[in-house]
């Protein structure tokens, strides 16, 4: 059985009490589906813990004009049966509902997925298994045993929501001591494992704000891992298109996951543009299986999924080409 190291448990009734209290340094924890596995294999061995399941506030999903909000504390599960995600996002909704299973997505939250530590086959082992190979720059040791002689950690960021909402123009709001502030979350992350997120000490993200489109719009997101019922994706691809009133291109971002620390936005070919869906398919996969080279940072051969990063854009935007599309406010 492995333990968990002993820690305070504290559980602030307000947002500006668990603000202060992470400002000195405490953890903060939400479902714990990512974080107390990581207590279990000695990954982080925090002296107390805040615990932010009183603060409702973080719960809210609203539609405020041409703006989704959605609160960092809202559970998976919640996000995906809400109808009003369901209608106007539907990638987001795919996305929170394809995590792990039932159990694991009543308890796991947004915010929760938005700052998912990231995982390589190196470091997510037990702390015996790290200390038989030294350990690496992310657990007990000095070398990346991915890329030997890099400098920073590759680990995998493999949030299944992240690249879905980089796709969808998402903001991040966090609130900290300095008090609030807002980013994209195209530019929320970084290409270092150790610190792979830019959010400042004592700070606690709160919600997350998604433009409504405008228009017709197609959007899918699609991942591969061996067990659907547990394992994280080990290749995910966002995808978004939006569409004139004839079902022509106008705008088109493939954001992918799981290749490094932070998700990878692919270049599209400017020559989909004013075409059909149905035309693009072999185009944008083409794109995606040039920039998107995996390394060996989690389990299952790079080659085999690069190959099927090629293969799952393509399928998914054949899907796309034979459904309609939402439109609209």
């Amino acid at each position: 059985m492995l333990r968990m190291p002993r820690f305070a448990l504290e559980s602030p009734e307000t947002l500006d009490d668990a603000v202060a209290l992470a400002a000195r340094g405490a953890r903060l924890v939400a479902g714990g589906t990512d974080l107390l596995p990581n207590l279990k294999h000695h990954l982080e061995r925090p002296e107390r813990l805040v615990s932010l399941h009183r603060l409702a506030a973080l719960r809210a999903i609203a539609l405020d004009g041409d703006t989704l909000r959605v609160g960092c504390g809202a559970t998976l599960t919640e996000i995906a049966a809400d109808p009003r995600v369901r209608a106007d996002f539907p990638s987001l909704a795919e996305a929170a509902g394809a995590v792990a299973g039932p159990q694991i997505r009543n308890r796991a939250t947004l915010g929760g997925n938005l700052h998912l530590d990231t995982r390589c086959r190196y470091v997510n082992q037990t702390e015996l298994w790290r200390s038989a190979i030294g350990g690496c720059l992310k657990s007990e040791g000095t070398v990346c045993h991915v890329v030997p002689k890099g400098q920073n950690c590759v680990a995998a960021l493999s949030s299944d929501t992240v690249p879905v909402l980089i796709a969808l123009d998402a903001t991040l709001v966090l609130a900290g001591p300095s008090g609030r502030r807002e980013v994209e979350l195209a530019k929320y992350f970084t290409a270092d494992g150790l610190a792979h997120t830019l959010r400042q000490p004592g700070e606690i993200a709160t919600e997350v704000r998604v433009p409504r489109p405008r228009g017709p719009r197609a959007c899918a997101y699609v991942k591969w891992r061996p067990r659907a019922s547990i394992d994280f994706p080990l290749v995910s691809v966002a995808l978004r298109f939006d569409l004139d009133d004839e079902r022509r291109v106008t705008l088109a971002r493939v954001v992918a996951g799981v290749l490094g620390s932070k998700p990878r936005e692919v270049e599209v070919p400017a020559t989909v543009a004013g075409k059909r869906l149905g035309e693009v398919a072999a185009l944008v996969a083409d794109a995606a299986y040039a920039k998107c080279k995996p390394l060996a940072n989690v389990p299952y051969d790079p080659a085999y999924r690069r190959h099927l990063v090629r293969v799952l854009t393509r399928r998914a935007i054949e899907r796309l080409a034979t459904e309609p599309a939402p439109g609209g406010p």
